[in-house]
């Protein structure tokens, strides 16, 4: 199960991290989604900085399993709201299933490490 974790916790830290970065950076295929989907240009940075808070959290996760769980349940609602968001513009399922699929697998890794998550600093 751990190697599971490690290849789902690697690819949404990558996936996060790219998307993170593309938002903050102003990238125009995130400016132009932003645009399409009626929400403003703040809020695009927000989006990204929550992406790069995620990714850091599964990251930190390599050493600290509690990291996970709390970055992929941070990733798995800001999942949530992506999805509402195609749902609220009536997206195609070809644009919306990228974030079903990464929101899929943030709570499959949440799960996974749940019981991790009361050694979370703070939380003992």
């Amino acid at each position: 199960m751990d190697i599971l974790v490690i290849v789902l916790q690697s690819l949404l830290a990558l996936a996060f991290l790219m998307a993170g970065m593309g938002k903050i950076t102003g990238s125009e295929m995130h400016v132009e989604g932003f645009k399409k989907w009626r929400l403003p240009q703040w809020f695009r940075v927000v989006t990204g900085l929550v992406e790069l808070v995620g990714a850091a959290a599964l990251i930190i996760g390599f050493w600290q399993q509690s990291w996970t769980a709390a970055g992929a349940l941070l990733l798995g609602f800001t999942a949530i709201g992506g999805l509402l968001t195609h749902i609220r513009v009536k997206d195609s399922f070809k644009d919306t299933f990228p974030i079903v699929l990464l929101g899929i697998l943030s709570f499959i890794v949440f799960f996974i490490r749940l019981s991790d998550l009361s050694d979370f600093p703070g939380f003992n």
